[in-house]
């Protein structure tokens, strides 16, 4: 458990908690505490699915702007590749991952939201990367994740102009999939990811990592990948109590055991 980020675990589901009050800056120990939950997310087998949460009243307001303004070519060449490291670490998590997003989420608080399967924001949310006003671009995947879940134009919109968006445009241009009242924010992520805690864990890793595989290349390339996944998934437990149950039971009632 580190200062900042904590994995907390409970009914299969691992809350990745932010706690650095008052805005939850993503500063270089954020970020490393951040990949090492991550890490042990994707370890622990009492976690099926994980949630991202920066707590009542905000997500991450972004990056710690105070550290970064004295840092100049040869300190970011330093680090900006464990930035990428920690939120790549946690966009790799092999398991249904969502993102509950409260308050801001902007900057490096947006690209970590992004870094999630699924996003759920309260309507009082904005979202936004701001970089562009501080003479940056994103760092940490906007410019990559972003327009692979929004379209290219739309991330441009958004990426040229540092514009913050409401809760409801986020929802309409995809940037998020559901909107509820803040306080509601929470229990509504864990609901999303819960319907998963119970499924074949070997298969929602594989899903997982064919969408996700399948968007860095060719067509070809990624039926390649499914291919592979496919039929790795044969040597699997899981698969025979699943196929089995279908036969006998019907769809749906399989009791998966995670192998």
């Amino acid at each position: 458990m580190g200062e900042f980020v904590r994995l907390e675990a409970e009914g299969g589901v691992g809350t990745i908690r932010l706690d650095r009050p008052p805005m939850n800056a993503l500063n270089a120990q954020v970020q490393d505490e951040l990949q090492e939950a991550a890490r042990e997310a994707t370890g622990r087998a009492d976690v099926r699915a994980v949630v991202i949460y920066g707590g009542e009243k905000v997500f991450a307001a972004g990056a710690d702007i105070k550290e970064m303004v004295a840092a100049d070519y040869a300190a970011m060449v330093e680090r900006a590749a464990p930035l990428q490291a920690a939120f790549d670490a946690l966009a790799r998590i092999p398991k249904p991952t969502v993102a509950a997003v409260t308050g801001y989420a902007l900057g490096g608080g947006c690209e970590l939201a992004l870094t999630a399967d699924f996003r759920v924001c309260g309507d009082n949310a904005k979202l936004g990367q701001p970089e562009i006003l501080l003479g940056i671009i994103p760092g940490a995947g906007g410019t990559q994740r972003l327009p692979r879940l929004i379209g290219p134009a739309r991330a441009k919109d958004l990426v040229y102009s540092g514009r913050f968006v409401g809760a409801d445009e986020a929802l309409a241009i995809g940037l998020v999939d559901k909107v509820v009242p803040p306080d509601d924010v929470y229990s509504a992520a864990v609901e999303m990811v819960g319907r998963y805690v119970d499924g074949a864990a070997l298969a929602l890793r594989a899903a997982k990592a064919a969408i996700d595989g399948g968007l860095d290349g060719d067509l070809a390339s990624g039926l390649r990948l499914e291919t592979q996944l496919f039929t790795g998934l044969f040597a699997t437990e899981d698969r025979t109590i699943g196929m089995t149950s279908f036969i006998e039971n019907g769809p749906g009632k399989a009791k998966f055991v995670g192998r």
